[in-house]
């Protein structure tokens, strides 16, 4: 082969190679792809260099084409990313990105999520959420404060075994009450005595106790107490709560029905002596759908506090009682509130009953306050 061919092969091998190696860089850099860019502010992106790679879904899709720095202390760096146009159905206006790590001690990359089903896709230029990156150094300072706890812990528990050991060496010499009590025997007799003597005393507690409740019991069904608690409106402090609703809802009432305790109630008590008043309320339940019914009671502010907050639950009781046996209603959508003592309300009376009826929608919120 002659001089100028081999001159001739030369030259085109090295165009061939230089060509191969602007087509790599160009391929890296995407160059020769249709590409769009994104951007996103970070208070620190501490590794990471212009050119790192863009993955999306751990594929690499794009680079950092700049990273400024903020125009003001105090404001955040900006990292502009250029990505392959086919990304575009993938990155969503809540997409994220972050700054993460090849392995433990790798180049820094940045990381962007795929967005949610719903959201609207990205435009050229737009600007995405980011995560504050967790940088190697902030872990080791955080993992040798540990290990500093770790061993003033340690330290702490070696000095707790000493003591323990001085302790259970004076124990067994007898020394102290505990060791005359494991050394000797007319101490823990005596000790077994009186710990006989209580045992008998809480089963006679016991006992009694189980008798008083049986008493009462009974009390409640003699001829002679029993217009007691059926003046009282109620048998047993239990049924006070057993409907209650924990808070009433924040939306709007589709109806509002408002009745004054002394048009229902016998005075100042709790027993129901005028329900045919809740015929109009118990009507307009049963031919009209609902989600939730809330029959609220509250007293004027005179009197005990408690004792005016257990009148209202009873009267909140008596007039869901009188609704449920009387009319045919849904009696697990009906709740009651004692509200108690209360300021004049908007019915311009502080001593009534509010039964306030809800749309279908608010019965999460029925389930949730049981």
């Amino acid at each position: 082969m002659s001089r100028t061919a081999r001159l001739g092969l030369f030259i085109c091998s090295a165009i061939m190679i230089l060509s191969a190696s602007l087509f790599m860089l160009g391929n890296q850099q995407f160059l020769f792809s249709s590409t769009y860019s994104l951007q996103a502010s970070f208070d620190s992106v501490s590794g990471l260099a212009e050119g790192a790679e863009v993955r999306i879904g751990g594929v690499r899709k794009g680079i950092v084409a700049s990273i400024r720095m903020p125009q003001r202390p105090g404001g955040k760096i900006v990292v502009a990313m250029k990505l392959d146009k086919s990304t575009r159905q993938f990155i969503k206006k809540d997409s994220i990105a972050s700054i993460e790590t090849a392995g433990l001690l790798g180049n820094k990359f940045m990381e962007i999520s795929f967005g949610s089903k719903d959201a609207p896709f990205v435009s050229n230029s737009d600007s995405i959420q980011s995560s504050p990156p967790i940088d190697l150094s902030d872990m080791i300072k955080k993992t040798n404060e540990i290990l500093d706890t770790t061993n003033a812990a340690l330290k702490n528990v070696n000095g707790a075994t000493a003591d323990l050991n001085n302790i259970t060496a004076k124990v067994d010499r007898g020394e102290g009450t505990v060791g005359a009590l494991i050394n000797d025997k007319t101490m823990y007799n005596q000790l077994n005595a009186t710990a006989a003597d209580v045992r008998k005393t809480v089963e006679q507690a016991k006992i009694g106790v189980t008798g008083f409740q049986e008493d009462m019991e009974a009390l409640k069904h003699n001829w002679f107490f029993h217009g007691f608690f059926k003046n009282r409106g109620y048998m047993d402090s239990a049924e006070l709560t057993k409907y209650e609703i924990a808070t009433i809802p924040k939306t709007p009432a589709m109806k509002e029905f408002f009745i004054n305790s002394s048009e229902v109630f016998n005075g100042s008590g709790s027993k129901l002596e005028h329900g045919a008043r809740l015929s109009a309320i118990g009507e307009f339940l049963q031919n009209n759908p609902f989600g939730l019914v809330v029959v609220a009671a509250c007293t004027g502010m005179r009197g005990d506090s408690i004792e005016q907050l257990t009148r209202s639950r009873a009267r909140a009781v008596a007039v869901r009682q009188y609704l449920v046996e009387n009319f045919k209603l849904d009696d697990l959508r009906i709740k009651t509130k004692g509200m108690g003592k209360q300021a004049q309300n908007a019915a311009g009376s502080a001593d009534l009953v509010e039964i306030l009826v809800y749309s279908a929608k608010p019965e999460r919120s029925l389930r949730a306050g049981k």
